[in-house]
């Protein structure tokens, strides 16, 4: 009986030499032999014509005159034809463009009060500003009696009685003040921060006295063992 290698070692069967063999391309019969070395292709008919090159054909001025036939020049319009050529009739309401108005002389017009008041300019605030002096125009309001809200809007804040003004720029300093003595907590504040480059002055064999002290939990002594199944039975 032959092992396993050796039957491993024998080459697999061609199992495509065998014409009955069923396939997915040809399931009832066996697909017909090739004579030529190429597929031949039937062309269809609209294929053909496709293929055929278009004529491209130059445009053709026409006169714009041309001959009338003689069936043109017999025929008779219908009533259709002949309704349809009448031109459209303006709508009910419409009435023709009125004529242009006669102009008005206006040199003998005289103009209302009203129409004098209009054409005053108005009175405003004029700034006539020069590189040495500036001329101001005094404005000139009309008398009129303001409502008591707007009187009210009008009338500037008082200030509140507890206000003080400024501060002046020079103030005598305190007795106080000046005898004070700063404690040591104030010095070791206002003392700039000492920065230390990077691991200057750093011990890695030191210990400190937590890690000195420090008891390990049962869970950390349970992992700290190794795997039983590591340890070698003697």
């Amino acid at each position: 009986m032959a092992t396993r290698i050796q039957q491993l070692a024998q080459p697999k069967p061609n199992r495509l030499r065998y014409p009955d063999r069923r396939s997915v391309y040809w399931l009832d019969k066996l697909p017909p032999e090739r004579s030529g070395l190429t597929t031949k292709i039937e062309l269809t008919p609209r294929w053909s014509d496709l293929c055929i090159s278009r004529k491209f054909y130059n445009q053709v001025t026409i006169s714009p005159i041309w001959q009338v036939s003689e069936w043109a020049l017999k025929a008779v319009p219908s009533k259709r034809v002949c309704h349809l050529a009448q031109p459209r009739m303006p709508a009910a309401g419409w009435q023709p463009a009125s004529p242009l108005s006669v102009p008005v002389s206006t040199q003998t017009a005289v103009a209302t009060s009203r129409i004098c008041q209009l054409a005053q300019p108005k009175r405003r605030q004029v700034l006539e500003k020069s590189r040495h002096e500036s001329k101001h125009v005094q404005v000139i309001h009309l008398p009129s009696k303001a409502s008591p809200h707007i009187e009210l809007l009008a009338t500037p804040k008082n200030d509140h009685p507890e206000f003080k003004g400024d501060r002046p720029v020079c103030w005598s300093v305190s007795k106080a003040a000046k005898s004070y003595i700063t404690s040591q907590r104030l010095l070791d504040l206002s003392s700039p921060k000492e920065r230390k480059a990077l691991y200057e002055g750093y011990d890695p064999y030191t210990i400190s006295r937590g890690a000195r002290s420090a008891s390990p939990s049962p869970r950390i002594q349970q992992l700290c063992l190794p795997l039983s199944r590591k340890c070698s039975s003697e």
